[in-house]
């Protein structure tokens, strides 16, 4: 690798990173093939939508007639698959917008069958499951249920088969593993929930936590027939560029019910100024699908790195990916703490911080997070964060170009090197 010697790096990782770029030669080329097909999928978004400088402009107050607003939901939506898109700077993450989503199909009485086991940690205290319960579905008499998934972490279909009937309201499917080491999901095995759904309970809505699996592949869980989605766009589809703001997208008419819970009923998506946010919004999702491809690149090399390096990852670098997440399992604490100290060296911002484990809302353990990013939060940034709890497995995620964030993985050995961790 063609390093200039502004970092302090051990010829022993140096020479063991050459070795991993020469092994992800033909992982890049299956990334490089995937983004082409998705850059070019983009331009035609804008192209569809008939892009132009106006529709940067920003609206204050009540923001009616926000031709920009309105623009970037039809560019989302064509991006996305989908019927109709909600696209909006004030969704405060990726949890505000599935939570939204959820309350604008579910009413009282109704119940979500999650498929893919336990959703993640911050959701489960939006379904009830956790925390004081005040606000959650629960509290409104909306049923939960779950399917455990399988020993591997697989869906448990003839479980899945059993568990779902006429009359069910939500068949939920979490696509990525969140904290866990399940495998993510492929939008082929998503199509295979959507079918089991229609045959056993046709009106059943299908919804999907898309977070970190946007533009990873060349189809999108609505083009196999999920009725709804949201994520984050200060993950994948928000390029790097996005400073805040979520989506949701699918049925229009789903979508619809989901802005009237975002806003008021009657008003909907017709009100919601922008307050100057369009522009970056446009050129984050512009710049989406190759943003998203530099991460897969960033996380396939730290696989190959930290294998040969002597560690379990998950996914292993040569197998095709579903998400932008890698996971590292370091198996000791001062490991893990070790690791996230390297990463956030490797930050173009705050890398002088040095990353301690704390409690955080929403987690029933410490948590501990290297990210050193232009937006705080954002995991579509180089960024590594884990619970200091079992198997001490740093889930690694984003990268705004490959070459800095194969330094931040560099950076990460370099680290665990110099605390004793790693021996040569």
């Amino acid at each position: 690798m063609n390093i200039h010697p502004y970092f302090k790096l051990d010829p022993f990782i140096l020479k063991t990173a050459e070795q991993a770029l020469e092994e992800v030669t033909p992982s890049f080329a299956r990334i490089d093939s995937v983004t082409a097909y998705n850059q070019q999928k983009m331009q035609a978004a804008f192209s569809h939508a008939g892009i132009s400088e106006s529709h940067f402009v920003g609206s204050t107050g009540y923001g009616y007639g926000d031709r920009g607003r309105d623009a970037l939901d039809e560019v989302y939506a064509f991006a996305l698959g989908a019927e109709d898109a909600l696209v909006r700077h004030n969704f405060v993450c990726g949890t505000h917008a599935l939570t939204v989503a959820l309350f604008g199909v579910l009413r009282p009485g109704d119940t979500m069958l999650s498929v893919t086991g336990l959703p993640y940690d911050t959701l489960q205290s939006v379904i009830g499951l956790a925390g004081n319960g005040i606000g959650s579905l629960k509290e409104f008499g909306i049923h939960y249920e779950q399917v455990d998934l399988k020993e591997d972490g697989t869906p448990d279909y003839p479980e899945i088969e059993k568990r779902i009937h006429p009359g069910l309201k939500m068949v939920y499917i979490q696509r990525s593993r969140g904290y866990s080491l399940r495998p993510s999901l492929f939008v082929e095995d998503i199509e295979k929930l959507v079918k089991l759904a229609r045959e056993k309970a046709p009106e059943a809505i299908v919804m999907v936590d898309n977070c970190y699996g946007e533009f990873v592949q060349t189809r999108e869980p609505l083009e196999v027939g999920a009725d709804l989605m949201a994520g984050s766009l200060i993950k994948n589809p928000g390029g790097g560029i996005a400073p805040t703001g979520g989506y949701i997208a699918g049925r229009k008419e789903l979508v619809e019910q989901c802005a009237y819970r975002l806003t008021t009923p009657g008003t909907g998506r017709e009100v919601g100024a922008t307050l100057g946010n369009n522009r970056e919004l446009f050129m984050g999702a512009f710049h989406a699908p190759h943003v998203t491809g530099e991460a897969l690149k960033t996380a396939v090399f730290t696989a190959a790195l930290f294998r040969l390096l002597g560690y379990d990852v998950t996914p292993l670098p040569e197998q095709p990916r579903a998400d932008i997440i890698q996971a590292v399992l370091l198996r000791e604490e001062k490991a893990l703490i070790s690791f996230c100290k390297g990463i956030q060296k490797g930050a173009p911002v705050d890398s002088f911080v040095v990353p301690e484990p704390a409690d955080m809302p929403g987690y029933d353990s410490k948590v501990i997070m290297a990210a050193g990013a232009f937006t705080l939060g954002a995991s579509i940034e180089l960024s590594a964060d884990a619970p200091l709890r079992e198997p001490y497995a740093a889930w690694m995620q984003g990268g705004l170009n490959f070459h800095s964030g194969s330094l931040g993985a560099m950076l990460a050995a370099q680290s665990m090197l110099e605390d004793g961790i790693l021996k040569k």
